[in-house]
């Protein structure tokens, strides 16, 4: 099915890196309080984002990354017509579990959460393999760190604030500083997560060093 273990490799990181990347799409617009902060439920499964996203950088390239990266965005747009058109269809009185009104309380997110979510996945990955591919220049194949951390560490300044300035900021529903201190909140979170997970890039930069150089040693 696939002719190189390289291939299989990318099909599973990309599986891995559109799932976590929509799913954190969908459940973006609930926001959740930790002590006086409040931040975005989407932020959970970002941490694997980066992490596939690292990966992929390191093994496929600028190019690689930029790609699926556009094709996520498409999809996660894709996956929001079918919700619109999920709302759209009546359910069935009496026999569904879930009425119109739980369903659109749920995923009935609105035109600037979407807006929001892409712009700034969209933006902070571009920025992220910039920045990942400024430090590996610099370092070559020595400090893997850096290159991950750092790229992470400026990419999601600027999602955690895009996403919230334009799903809740802008349109009015939330205030200022709960703007500023829930996008400062969930950076702090992405960044202290992305610290703990540098163990985890070593581990599969190992793994898939090793299963490639068993395909390309026959």
């Amino acid at each position: 099915m696939f002719k190189t273990k390289r291939e299989l490799i990318f099909i599973i990181l990309a599986g891995i890196f559109i799932t976590n990347a929509v799913t954190a799409e969908l459940i973006g617009g609930k926001l959740i309080q930790i002590g006086p902060f409040v931040m975005s439920i989407g932020i959970l499964p970002w941490p694997i984002v980066f992490l596939t996203t690292d990966l992929i950088n390191e093994y496929f390239g600028e190019k690689g990354v930029k790609k699926l990266s556009l094709i996520t965005a498409c999809l996660i747009a894709y996956s929001f017509i079918i919700l619109f058109l999920a709302i759209g269809i009546p359910a069935a009185k009496g026999i569904s579990p879930v009425n119109d009104d739980q369903f659109q309380a749920v995923f009935g997110q609105s035109m600037w959460i979407i807006v929001g979510s892409i712009t700034a996945f969209l933006i902070s990955q571009l920025i992220d393999v910039s920045m990942f591919w400024f430090f590996k220049k610099r370092t070559g194949d020595r400090k893997i760190w850096l290159r991950t951390t750092g790229s992470t560490v400026i990419s999601q300044l600027f999602d955690s604030f895009i996403v919230l300035g334009i799903a809740f900021w802008l349109p009015g529903k939330i205030n200022l500083d709960t703007f500023i201190s829930s996008a400062l909140t969930g950076y702090t979170f992405k960044l202290c997560v992305a610290i703990l997970l540098t163990p985890m890039i070593y581990l599969g930069h190992f793994l898939i060093k090793k299963y490639i150089a068993q395909d390309e040693s026959h």
